[in-house]
């Protein structure tokens, strides 16, 4: 069996003699200043906006960087069997050029489009050098091929820069935006909240709404990704159950938005309310999502608070309607636990329709005869109380939480 043996092609750069290579790199050597000041005038005659820096010594920050990154692949010239391996380009200056493009907002296309021309500057001038000294052809070609991975890794360090700057802005927004949240949804029992709220508001660059809603939710999975509810809405994975702070909750397209955002995500959104009441939407929030987890709201989507109000009103207090339920279903307590299951339902359905017994018998989907009966064992229990407003009241409250909890039947539950 013959071993396989891996076949590298001949550098044409190898070839050329050691003196003649040395000649051509003198040469380049000394013309990179000037070369560096014509690419730099053409780049501010092709970008006249573009802002000049300068470093220490007072000098133009792009100029020292063409100047070095010339005067580095010059040198790597020398080596003629890339023993080196290819030109690589000097750290510092252009992670720095990709930074601050990074830092001030700009993208990347500018920068990549000025180091080409860069590039391409440079490379008709090592050609004509070239010809001077009598490099053949083939070199470079070669030498030319090596000045556009060269470019690369130009691009390379940028994008890197600019990268590093993006990562720390964002990180920098969103340590702000934590601070803004954790203002918005602190109880605020003394003065007005309203100025640090609309300084922090700033410092994000949030604008400030008139309404905002409060969102907790529930992971899907552990490490679930951040939901792409948009940068409008503010949200901090950080919590055990994600917080968000949805701004105009009611504006046009962004239910919709929000919708499709929280896709396989569960939890609650609490009722709209001005800016510095957004802990008290919180609340509301974190009621639904109790009410959630107890089976007693519907589980598996983002509900809104304001389309199950009277669970949130009635199920919220529960001591107090529990001990109200005493008082008023007290007539109740001497009858048999499936009489008495029908004839509250009963009494709940003659509350809520305020009719006879047809009314009452088609609620309930029974007899009128049926109702007829109950209704006279309910007026010998409650006797003339139950023609008190208030004391109906009492009764249809309690009877309504009962039915949310499921103890009761009757109508089906209305949102």
């Amino acid at each position: 069996m013959t071993a396989s043996r891996t076949v590298t092609a001949r550098s044409a750069w190898h070839d050329v003699p050691r003196p003649q290579v040395h000649r051509f790199a003198e040469t380049a050597m000394a013309e990179a200043p000037g070369l560096a000041e014509e690419i730099m005038s053409e780049i501010q005659r092709e970008y006249p906006d573009l802002p000049v820096v300068l470093d220490d010594s007072g000098e133009p920050m792009a100029l020292v960087g063409i100047r070095r990154a010339i005067e580095v692949f010059v040198q790597h010239l020398e080596h003629a069997d890339y023993s080196a391996g290819r030109p690589t380009a000097p750290p510092g200056l252009f992670h720095d050029f990709g930074r601050g493009e990074g830092l001030h907002g700009r993208s990347l296309d500018s920068l990549q489009a000025i180091y080409r021309l860069g590039v391409r500057m440079a490379w008709r001038r090592l050609a004509e050098i070239g010809q001077r000294v009598d490099i053949p052809p083939p070199a470079m070609y070669e030498l030319a091929d090596a000045g556009y991975a060269y470019l690369d890794g130009l691009v390379d360090q940028s994008v890197r820069g600019y990268a590093e700057a993006a990562a720390r802005q964002a990180g920098e927004r969103l340590r702000l935006q934590r601070r803004l949240m954790e203002l918005l949804l602190t109880e605020h029992h003394r003065g007005d909240p309203s100025e640090a709220i609309a300084e922090r508001a700033a410092r994000v660059g949030w604008p400030l709404p008139g309404k905002v809603a409060v969102g907790v939710l529930r992971r899907p999975a552990r490490e679930a990704v951040a939901p792409a509810v948009g940068q409008e809405v503010l949200l901090d994975m950080e919590y055990e159950q994600p917080r968000m702070i949805v701004p105009e909750p009611d504006a046009a397209g962004r239910p919709e938005l929000l919708q499709r955002a929280l896709t396989g995500w569960s939890g609650a959104i609490g009722p709209p309310v001005p800016p510095a009441d957004a802990a008290k939407s919180l609340r509301w929030a974190e009621a639904a999502l109790r009410l959630m987890e107890r089976g007693l709201l519907p589980d598996g989507e983002v509900l809104h608070c304001t389309q199950h109000t009277e669970a949130l009103v009635l199920l919220q207090p529960e001591e107090l309607i529990d001990d109200l339920a005493l008082k008023c279903l007290a007539p109740l307590a001497h009858c048999a636990p499936t009489n008495g299951r029908r004839l509250a339902e009963t009494l709940l359905a003659w509350l809520e329709t305020r009719g006879g017994a047809p009314e009452v018998a088609a609620r309930l989907g029974v007899h009128p005869q049926t109702v007829r009966y109950r209704l006279r064992q309910i007026r010998e229990l409650w006797g003339d109380e139950i023609d008190d407003p208030d004391r109906r009241f009492e009764l249809e409250l309690v009877l309504r939480a009962q039915r949310l909890r499921g103890e009761l039947g009757g109508s089906p539950h209305r949102r």
